[in-house]
């Protein structure tokens, strides 16, 4: 095998530069500089070009701040107008957005630490309607749950998983992060949520969003979280724990009806809820399967698997009520995709505090990726709205190609007969 070597300048992710433009042309640069402000006039780098540059690293295939100065910074320096600063640049701007943290006291008298970081939040809320994912006046879905982050950082806590790290609270509406809120790794889950959500819901509606239908996991039921989602939300579906009380109302159901779900057999029935709530028009559904062994349930002393839904959705039946539930699945996927995908399993920081400003900062960053996707996916038919990164770098990023100064105006010169040039960027 003969090998020819050049000395010419070509970039492997040539494709980089409709994301570094689309990124500018969009506004959401000017976005950022005008809700964070200028940094010291003297340092030469705004946060939209940290931003910026980071979101580049990230549909490059890096995954820390340190790939700018090992592998891309060369073909990012390369795009025209792109100003591009180093990892130390980067890494201190990240810390500059941090805010300053809050401790909270529990009943039993132990502090836990909390990091609200309301400036970041409203600029990635505002972001998503910039590039219109979010339109004001419009309902939408909301969820939220909490989600281990396992880090080994200065300040990380063991977790219920026995591992060190935090334990964010995460709103979403579809595939998109509207909020985030670190807490310490040992925190409850249901410690100091009712005023978190506040927080989340309060941010919204500051920018005209309502929203329609509320769906939690289990770590949500408790009196004064329902009340704040009730609240803040036409309908509202939350799992709820299993307690003697309860079940003992589940004991009376006589009439039972049976359902397929997934291809499964449920046997499906509603009760009035009031355990904590007098007066409220409030819905416990209530599905059930036979267990696989013969062991009887300590609560309803049979060999029935029990789940139940607390809703004020009384118009839906309990089969839409349930499958409505269970789509949240696809609210979870969305940790995969920040951990795998967007680095949050990479935390570049030592304190929780600026480890929340990195991860609002590339929700915003999995935020505007959910844009750009979308709008090659016009082009492209290989690239679909939905496609993870992996694939998106392959499919698109990765095509070779080199910036050319010809006839007083910069030209991308691309090595593919793929239809690049009919984007509209």
């Amino acid at each position: 095998m003969k090998i020819q070597k050049s000395s010419t300048s070509i970039s492997p992710f040539a494709g980089i530069s409709f994301a570094n433009a689309i990124f500018n042309n969009c506004g959401l640069s000017q976005l950022i500089d005008s809700e964070i402000g200028n940094r010291v006039s003297t340092v030469g780098y705004s946060y939209s070009d940290i931003i910026r540059n980071y979101a580049n690293i990230i549909f490059s295939g890096g995954n820390c701040a340190e790939d700018i100065q090992t592998h891309l910074g060369k073909y990012l320096k390369a795009i025209p107008g792109n100003n591009v600063p180093s990892a130390d640049t980067m890494l201190r701007g990240i810390k500059q957005l941090a805010a300053e943290n809050q401790v909270f006291t529990s009943q039993q008298d132990k502090q836990y630490t909390f990091n609200i970081n309301t400036r970041l939040n409203r600029l990635n809320i505002k972001s998503l309607l910039l590039t219109n994912q979010l339109q004001p006046g419009n309902e939408y879905d909301f969820d939220y749950d909490n989600q281990v982050i396992a880090t080994c950082k200065y300040d990380a806590k063991n977790t219920y998983k026995q591992t060190k790290g935090y334990f964010p609270g995460v709103a979403s509406i579809d595939d998109k992060i509207v909020y985030v809120e670190n807490r310490d790794g040992n925190a409850n889950v249901k410690f100091e949520q009712a005023a978190t959500l506040s927080r989340a819901y309060g941010l919204l509606q500051e920018q005209g969003i309502s929203i329609n239908r509320s769906r939690m996991d289990a770590g949500s039921y408790s009196k004064d979280i329902i009340k704040v989602v009730a609240q803040n939300s036409k309908l509202f579906y939350i799992r709820a724990n299993k307690c003697a009380e309860l079940f003992e109302q589940i004991l009376q159901i006589e009439t039972w009806q049976t359902v397929e779900i997934n291809y499964k057999l449920y046997q499906v029935a509603s009760i009035e809820f009031t355990r904590f709530f007098a007066g409220e028009n409030y819905r416990l559904v209530i599905m059930r399967e036979k267990s696989d062994d013969s062991q009887l349930d300590l609560f309803t002393r049979d060999n029935f698997v029990y789940r139940t839904i607390l809703t004020n959705d009384w118009e839906s039946d309990e089969k839409q009520v349930i499958e409505y539930y269970n789509q949240r699945g696809k609210s979870e996927k969305l940790f995969d995709v920040m951990n795998n995908d967007f680095c949050w399993k990479h935390l570049p920081c030592s304190f929780i505090n600026e480890n929340t400003s990195f991860l609002i900062i590339t929700a915003l960053i999995k935020n505007f990726y959910n844009y750009l996707v979308a709008k090659i996916s016009e082009v492209f038919s290989e690239i679909k709205p939905t496609t993870r990164l992996k694939r998106f770098i392959f499919r698109f990023i990765s095509v070779s190609g080199k910036w050319i100064y010809t006839a007083r105006q910069w030209v991308l010169k691309l090595y593919s007969d793929r239809p690049y040039e009919q984007l509209q960027v």
